[in-house]
């Protein structure tokens, strides 16, 4: 079954840097559009970053030239790296894969696969 393992998160000062990764297992990243969600304390979830399978991306307003997500076909990976965070940035970041039709990009319930989550905080 499909299984997508985040990682990279921790704690970082305010104008820090992180790379989040995730791991797809049973999935080929480089098929299918994928992304990055985002959910701070008493927040709903929200779309961040999305790549789709020709490279397009697309980003929330708020992460624009800050955030940056890629693949690397041969690990097999999604990454965000993030640079300038800030305090706002901080919430767990999940990886999202198998988008479905009818949805924006970056609708929650355009994906029907989810990682557990990594923590960042930003100070």
């Amino acid at each position: 079954h499909v299984q997508l393992v985040e990682s990279g998160g921790g704690s970082v000062q305010a104008g820090g840097s992180l790379k989040l990764t995730c791991v797809a297992s049973e999935y080929h990243v480089d098929d299918y559009c994928m992304a990055w969600f985002r959910q701070a304390p008493e927040k709903a979830r929200e779309g961040i970053a999305t790549i789709d399978a020709g490279g397009t991306t697309t980003y929330t307003e708020s992460v624009k030239g800050r955030f940056s997500i890629s693949k690397d076909k041969s690990k097999n990976t999604l990454h965000l790296s993030m640079n300038s965070l800030k305090a706002e940035d901080t919430g767990i970041y999940y990886c999202a894969a198998n988008r479905r039709s009818g949805y924006d990009k970056l609708d929650v319930r355009a994906y029907a696969f989810w990682g557990q989550g990594t923590q960042v905080t930003v100070s």
